[in-house]
């Protein structure tokens, strides 16, 4: 009987697994598993690690951001350099 290509990892003399590595491993059990509670848990643990959730906005939102966007591109903004210079003036007027 042959040992599953899987498993290699673990004859390695120094035992030191590469991320593929562990991943197929991973794969490999988790696909053995049928308790349905067990396997929930697994993925809100592998959920919370990836950063692959949707943002939805509201159509108020969306507006704000493409008006946001067009007052860049015709640069109706104030650097903040520019910024801070102009509270230092008016600081320095109020005291």
């Amino acid at each position: 009987m042959s040992i599953p290509k899987v498993f290699s990892p673990f004859l390695k003399k120094e035992n030191i697994m590469t991320t593929v590595e562990i991943k197929n491993i991973l794969i490999h059990k988790i696909m053995s598993i049928n308790d349905v509670s067990f396997l929930k848990a697994i993925q809100t643990i592998v959920d919370s690690k990836v950063d692959n959730k949707i943002l939805v906005l509201t159509a108020s939102q969306k507006k704000e951001i493409i008006e946001s966007k067009k007052e860049i591109e015709e640069r109706l903004f104030t650097e903040h350099d520019a910024l801070e210079n102009e509270i230092r003036v008016w600081f320095n007027e109020i005291s």
